[in-house]
């Protein structure tokens, strides 16, 4: 008589983390982080007027110390000194110049305290990149301008007032300028500006740059009453400082694949004598480890469970469990190590949590010099037969 007799034999096919063990992929972000800045410059002033442009120019400094709150965005407080210059256009009565006219020039110093709202444009528009060697930036701002006396100016208003006296033309240089003698002294004018910036950058503390800015001021800046507003042109180069870290790095592992498991269950018919006992076939399982690590897994543990429950039903059986690590990352050293702890995670469950006798229990580690699977990524694994 014949028997057929069912035995159930499940094949483990699944897909890993296509990762690998000691090295993740991923990405790495930039992170801005808020910094103070010192900037040193010098250049030339254009100061607009009645005189040539080359008479015009003059030299001027600044310094600043500013604030980067976000990648975009900051402020700074700066000032603006130095020289600005002047000319008058005169009329002489005596016609010895063929236009009737000359121009009178003169300089005076100043000095310009402003605040400033700084924009990285090149943050805005490209996003932030520490790497990036020229960033463009703009900016606008508020503030006093200090102008000292000029003895050229007292000067030159004197020297038309004795004309004047000495030479009655008919005509009133004063009223024209409407110039009092108080107009020579130190005057304090409310400044706005603007203006945009280029800044090449050396290092992540040291930038090299240009700046050029105009600023508006009230009537008689340039000692002159002219009806309408004064303004001045600064074209600067010089240093930028940054103190402290600017940026800093974010790693972003890439996305763990979802781990999935396909059983196949396979009929086997076997034929055996009818008082012939069943065979009892070993039990494998393969228990699967995350890159780089020794701990099992919640999707992992009824493999654990399956053996502890084998052994419990055959009592003379024993178990082998072999710890491999990936050869595809890391070096012998470190991937011994893994294999090792893989292997004794697994031991150490089955005697702590399901009370399997140590004396049925042997374990040895492969290291990667042993790849029970082409995959590289199915080599994160601990072995186990039991029989």
């Amino acid at each position: 008589m014949k028997m057929k007799k069912a035995i159930l034999s499940c094949l483990m096919l699944m897909g890993v983390l296509s990762v690998s063990a000691q090295e993740q992929k991923g990405t790495t972000e930039y992170v801005f982080e808020p910094h103070w800045y010192l900037q040193l410059q010098g250049g030339a002033q254009y100061t607009t007027g009645e005189a040539n442009f080359g008479d015009m120019i003059s030299p001027t400094i600044q310094g600043a110390v500013g604030y980067q709150f976000s990648q975009s965005v900051g402020a700074r407080l700066g000032i603006n000194a130095w020289q600005s210059k002047t000319g008058w256009k005169q009329e002489h009565i005596d016609k010895v110049h063929e236009d009737g006219y000359s121009i009178d020039n003169f300089k005076y110093t100043y000095f310009a305290p402003a605040i400033d709202l700084t924009f990285n444009l090149s943050n805005i528009i490209a996003g932030f990149n520490p790497a990036r060697k020229l960033n463009f930036g703009a900016f606008i701002g508020v503030g006093l301008n200090v102008r000292m006396q000029s003895d050229d100016a007292k000067n030159q208003w004197s020297e038309q007032t004795a004309y004047q006296h000495n030479h009655d033309y008919g005509w009133d240089w004063a009223p024209l300028y409407n110039h009092t003698a108080s107009e020579d002294e130190s005057k304090v004018f409310l400044l706005g500006r603007a203006g945009l910036t280029a800044d090449y950058q050396l290092t992540d503390a040291w930038s090299i740059g240009l700046e050029l800015n105009g600023n508006i001021l009230s009537d008689k800046y340039n000692f002159k009453n002219a009806g309408n507003p004064d303004s001045y042109f600064n074209l600067l180069a010089g240093v930028k400082y940054n103190f402290g870290p600017t940026y800093s790095t974010r790693f972003i592992p890439a996305p763990e694949p979802e781990i999935r498991y396909v059983d196949k269950i396979v009929e086997k018919i076997v034929e055996v004598p009818a008082p012939a006992p069943a065979a009892v076939e070993p039990l494998r399982r393969d228990i699967f480890f995350e890159i780089n690590k020794t701990i099992i897994r919640d999707s992992e543990k009824q493999k654990v469970q399956d053996i502890a429950d084998y052994m419990n039903a055959h009592p003379t059986s024993k178990v082998m469990i072999t710890g491999y690590a990936d050869a595809g990352t890391g070096n012998n050293r470190i991937n011994d190590r893994l294999a090792k702890g893989r292997a004794q995670v697994v031991v150490k469950a089955l005697k702590e949590q399901y009370g399997i006798a140590e004396s049925r229990i042997s374990w040895d580690s492969k290291g990667s010099r042993v790849q029970p699977f082409a995959e590289n990524d199915l080599n994160r694994v601990s072995i186990c037969i039991a029989e």
